[in-house]
């Protein structure tokens, strides 16, 4: 029952028209743009505002806006270093992680002390799996600014990856003690961040509590409920997890936050929903795949689980892991070799994984269910 009215103070929370940090900034920047039309730095103001406000809602529109924003303010003063820098976090936003890579880098040659540059650097190699080089640009940043939340949160993440769960819980909550309480959004984003934490070591209480209070802070978040969801799918409350992973796929209506819809409505006995949902998702997925933002991975994972198609699956990895090697991409790469009877590539490509540390469920399920045995001919 209190899982149900959650849910609906969720929807009721979705109902609410309010201005967010985004949009307050959004207005700010346009307030400052009728004021000095010839300013580059307020168009670049109104990208910046524009990209966060992407991450709000998880609308990609808001990116073409910020783009758009971008391309006034290089008109009146061209390669001016802030608009790079927001146009570095677009790249990023947009998963073009190799070109975020290099503007970000050519930006640090030019300003070796700045500490946002520093962070592009490591969201970017990360991204790429170059964890080396991301874990050198986060220290960068906590050696020149000493607690700084965004080179905080960013050790959080390696910290993630490296298997040290509750080196990352202690720096995720240190960031969100620093953070403006009116920050609502990042601090809505930093608690959700604290509850997939706490999920992957099984600490499911600490979870629900990190998420609703992320949702209560910005309600109808789609970052907060799509972690709930995949709450409620451990705890197999079904019926609650079709709930919460459709008002998620609502506000941010991509074939990524499909899937796992799709998956739910499978465990709670809606084949005939669920059959749709997963042809919905295929057609949506197969639209964006050859982009740089893409649902690939769980398209992997729908060839292999639930359209028997590992030929398809294998051909998609090959192509993703040729764009980059971080952990997620690998671990899919080695499931679909895995579905093809390539066990010896499979299990070179986990084994690849499990040396960076990651103590994610999912990584480890594919381990222990890939053999170290022979090839497998078919």
């Amino acid at each position: 029952m209190a899982g149900v009215l959650l849910v609906a103070s969720l929807a009721l929370g979705q109902e609410k028209v309010r201005s967010t940090p985004a949009q307050v900034r959004i207005d700010q920047a346009r307030s400052a743009i009728e004021k000095h039309p010839e300013h580059p730095q307020a168009y670049n103001d109104l990208a910046l505002a524009l990209a966060r406000r992407a991450r709000e809602t998880g609308d990609p529109a808001f990116y073409e806006q910020a783009e758009a924003a971008l391309k006034k303010s290089f008109r009146l003063q061209p390669g001016n270093f802030e608009g790079l820098k927001v146009q570095s976090w677009l790249l990023l936003g947009k998963h073009e992680f190799a070109k975020a890579r290099e503007l970000a880098r050519e930006l640090n040659r030019r300003s070796p002390d700045d500490v946002l540059v520093y962070g592009y650097l490591a969201d970017a190699n990360a991204e790429l799996g170059n964890y080396e080089e991301a874990e050198a640009a986060a220290q960068w940043m906590l050696d020149l600014r000493p607690g700084n939340i965004p080179g905080l949160t960013r050790a959080a993440y390696l910290r993630e990856l490296y298997g040290d769960i509750e080196g990352a819980l202690e720096l995720m909550r240190n960031a969100y003690d620093r953070t403006d309480p009116s920050e609502l959004e990042d601090r809505a984003w930093l608690l959700t961040q604290l509850g997939h934490l706490h999920l992957v070591i099984g600490e499911q209480r600490e979870a629900e509590s990190a998420l609703t209070e992320a949702l209560r802070l910005f309600p109808g978040y789609h970052y907060a409920l799509g972690t709930l969801g995949t709450l409620r799918m451990e705890q197999q409350r079904w019926k609650e997890a079709v709930e919460i992973l459709e008002q998620r796929h609502a506000a941010a209506p991509h074939p990524e936050n499909l899937y796992p819809l799709a998956q739910a409505l499978e465990r709670a006995g809606r084949p005939r929903e669920a059959r749709k949902a997963f042809r919905d998702f295929e057609r949506q997925a197969l639209r964006e795949s050859e982009g740089a933002d893409n649902a690939n991975r769980e398209l992997i994972f729908y060839y292999i689980e639930h359209a028997n198609k590992p030929a398809q699956a294998l051909r998609l990895a090959e192509r993703e892991a040729a764009r980059r090697q971080d952990v997620h991409t690998l671990d899919a790469y080695a499931w679909a070799l895995h579905a093809n009877g390539r066990d010896r590539e499979a299990r070179a490509q986990i084994e690849r994984v499990q040396k960076v540390g990651s103590r994610d469920p999912l990584f480890q399920s594919h381990a222990r269910a890939i053999p170290a045995g022979k090839e497998v001919s078919g």
